[in-house]
């Protein structure tokens, strides 16, 4: 069974400032790509003045298990993205973006200023965000009666599962986020009421 692991519990932004260079970092809770290309598209509308947005993201269990990127967007390289990533890796989270939107003020921070810089930056916002437990989840479809749809309810409700969608046809159709350390007690909860269901896999 995978390990709960932490993630950001929302959005958060702070700024810091290093020799007039304004550092804007953003954290946010990302379970994707597609997520992360968002968040990055909305920083640039929102700086579209900014001289650098650079970032880094984790996605899944800290660890080797976990999908990590990072990116530079023109600082020289290893002087952003990575101290960015380094400072999320020793937080131990998952599931989350960091975005650091430098403003330059004029003064050059060389390499090694560049490093602090942004691992400060990152560092100012993740020790400010509040944190949540991501508990893994399996998704099942069910197909059952209509006089099944109270019980599966209240069963979610006990169990923390998650009713994510339901149809209404000649059966009733449902899309269920069952924790997977319940999994085995939803499986005996539909075998008892002789649901149809399938995990998704």
């Amino acid at each position: 069974m995978k390990k709960e692991y932490p993630v950001p519990a929302g959005y958060l932004e702070r700024e810091t400032e290093v020799k007039k260079s304004r550092f804007i970092a953003r954290v946010a809770p990302v379970g994707s790509r597609d997520e992360v290309k968002d968040w990055l598209e909305k920083a640039h509308q929102d700086h579209p003045d900014a001289r650098h947005i650079c970032w880094a993201y984790q996605i899944g269990r800290p660890g080797s298990a976990a999908e990590a990127g990072m990116n530079d967007d023109g600082e020289p390289s290893g002087t952003a993205g990575k101290p960015i990533l380094n400072v999320i890796q020793h937080k131990d989270m998952g599931d989350l973006l960091v975005m650091v939107i430098r403003y330059f003020g004029g003064i050059k921070l060389g390499a090694g200023g560049l490093v602090r810089a942004y691992a400060g930056a990152a560092e100012s916002v993740l020790s400010a965000v509040g944190r949540i437990v991501h508990k893994p989840v399996s998704a099942a479809n069910i197909t059952m009666g209509f006089a099944d749809e109270q019980p599966l309810r209240h069963w979610c409700d006990v169990h923390s599962a998650e009713l994510d969608s339901i149809d209404y046809g000649a059966a009733v159709t449902a899309r269920v986020l069952v924790p997977e350390d319940v999994s085995d007690v939803f499986t005996a909860f539909c075998d008892a009421h002789k649901l149809d269901y399938s995990f998704e896999t």
